[in-house]
């Protein structure tokens, strides 16, 4: 199944806009290869708010939280995960409305760092980031007006949630699902394994729509999602394929797999490889005399 991604979003900065009743989309002016045209925080609520993910550290957006917040209550925040592009204003915007503050957890990588490595990804971790309230998987938070249900997704991060708005169809999926692109699974923070398991169990939910943390709506997630996992299989077919063809290495995979790819992003395909081949190996379909690592020698299982 083809995935047909929406690349068109009109990110408004500094606007609130509604994007389904009692939810709000504000987007922050951090574009990026990896944040596309910016983070969305939304804010969920009539009367007394929930905000989800506000974002990074940026008092431009930390004012048009404020404005669009109106001086009502904010009684809880909710972080996805804890990448920079996500958690860092929580912290401010709790300090300006007492709100908790709300996540699976502190930063974690899916897996130990090995004798020698290095995490490339630390420059994009909120290290920093600790919930007054841990959530356990499909907990239940209630507010005034609304209930958020918490689904544990690991993948694209090891801490990674989703949030879906009960009685609505409406889920935020954050960096697991987005119209844009297929999300980013780079080890050690994230896991290909985690990643595909995630998608199943959103796969087996009823929701209508996705709110993601970058670009526009998923207007039909099951069909979408059931896209991402075949694209997910193509990628590992295409893996596979290099590695019978004789490629050794990941960055000759990564020179062929991603040559219509914008060179910005081949680090980060770079380490989507390894994701893959972390997994293959695992399960034996690819070898290597070393630790799966950006720099082994892989060689048909």
């Amino acid at each position: 199944m083809a995935l047909e991604f929406e690349t068109c979003f009109d990110p408004a900065y500094g606007d609130a806009i509604k994007v389904a009743p009692d939810v709000l989309r504000l987007t922050v002016n951090n574009p990026s290869a990896f944040t596309f045209h910016g983070t969305n925080s939304y804010i969920v609520g009539r009367s007394a708010l929930a905000v989800i993910d506000p974002g990074p550290e940026d008092e431009a957006h930390l004012r048009a939280l404020l404005k669009a917040i109106d001086g009502r209550p904010v009684s809880h925040i909710f972080v996805s995960h804890t990448h920079r592009d996500h958690s860092p204003l929580a912290t401010h915007l709790a300090r300006e409305t007492g709100a908790l503050v709300c996540a699976e957890g502190p930063h974690r990588a899916a897996r130990p760092l090995r004798i020698g490595e290095t995490n490339p990804l630390d420059a994009s971790a909120d290290m920093d980031f600790v919930p007054d309230r841990a959530l356990a998987d499909d907990e239940l938070i209630e507010g005034d007006g609304w209930a958020i249900r918490a689904i544990h997704t690991p993948g694209h991060a090891a801490n990674h949630a989703t949030f879906a708005l009960e009685n609505t169809g409406i889920l935020f999926s954050a960096d697991h699902v987005m119209a844009w692109a297929t999300s980013i699974v780079a080890p050690p923070d994230g896991a290909m394994p985690d990643y595909m398991a995630s998608l199943d169990r959103l796969l087996a939910r009823d929701d209508t729509v996705f709110f993601p943390g970058h670009g526009g709506r998923v207007k039909s997630p099951q069909r979408f999602m059931r896209g991402l996992k075949a694209h997910r299989k193509m990628r590992e077919r295409a893996i596979l394929d290099r590695v019978t063809r004789g490629d050794r290495t990941i960055p000759e995979m990564v020179s062929s797999i991603y040559r219509d790819t914008d060179p910005r992003l081949h680090g980060a395909a770079a380490l989507s490889v390894l994701a893959h081949l972390e997994d293959l190996v695992a399960r034996g379909a690819v070898t290597t005399e070393t630790e799966p690592s950006i720099d082994a020698v892989y060689l048909p299982g």
